[in-house]
């Protein structure tokens, strides 16, 4: 236990030392900003368009603005949040293989199964932080400027993007468990992702794959209802369960 957790130490330490941790904090923090920040500039921007518009025959009518429209900008912008996550941390064990910095570490008895758990838990807490810090800052902005009641089950519908974010975690873990190089553990990552949001656009696999996950906007205006993503949360969860056995079975077996 001792070794697990002056290890975890060690990774925290590392997003600290490195600046990881305050890029992250501010990009995210940019993010729950704008989100309603769009939402507010929306009916000027419409203004400052009306005239040109106009002369094009096109008339622009009052835009009502309310919360929906900003958790509509904070689902657009969740695409992007994904990305910097990838970024940030493709090479969360590739980098240590290029160092070899695990060597000592290893030789010294610590279990390899131990390194991954301390990897996940910083992975997964940067992400709970940098994510609900996002959803937080959002929320508080559109209940200050709107009414959120306008919205159903908002917390429902976050916490499908938030395991969303889990599983890419897990899967960067596993290809990093494989790969050597923190650009084949993106490039590898990106191409399952960009799979499997092929794959969800037919129409029966859509409703089960993780990408349905990142739709929570449907159950917000009421076209989706909780009981669709059942099957979805739950091959998302049985997903990243294997994906952490299979990334402890090949950091067992990889030379480092």
């Amino acid at each position: 236990m001792k070794q697990l957790i002056a290890f975890t130490k060690k990774e925290f330490l590392e997003l600290i030392r490195t600046g990881k941790i305050y890029i992250l904090l501010i990009i995210f923090v940019i993010f729950g900003i704008m989100n309603p920040a769009i939402a507010k500039l929306t009916p000027w921007m419409f203004d400052m368009l009306a005239d040109t518009m106009k002369e094009q025959g096109i008339i622009i009518k009052d835009v009502a603005v309310t919360a929906m429209t900003s958790w509509e900008q904070y689902y657009k912008n969740m695409s992007m949040e994904f990305i910097v996550l990838v970024i940030m941390f493709c090479g969360i064990l590739t980098s240590e293989y290029q160092k070899g910095t695990l060597i000592n570490m290893l030789t010294k008895g610590l279990p390899r199964w131990k390194v991954i758990l301390a990897k996940s838990i910083t992975l997964f807490i940067s992400w709970s932080i940098c994510y609900w810090l996002t959803f937080g800052i959002t929320y508080t902005y559109n209940a200050y400027f709107w009414d959120n009641n306008i919205a159903d089950h908002i917390v429902f519908s976050a916490m499908g993007s938030y395991l969303f974010g889990i599983w890419l975690l897990s899967l960067i873990l596993l290809c990093s468990a494989f790969l050597n190089s923190s650009s084949a553990v993106l490039l590898t990552t990106g191409v399952v992702y960009m799979l499997t949001y092929l794959f969800g656009m037919v129409p029966k696999l859509g409703n089960v794959l993780p990408t349905k996950l990142t739709s929570g906007l449907d159950i917000m205006i009421g076209k989706s209802l909780i009981s669709d993503y059942s099957i979805s949360i739950g091959l998302t969860i049985l997903m990243i369960v294997l994906a952490g056995i299979g990334t402890v079975v090949g950091f067992n077996r990889k030379r480092v």
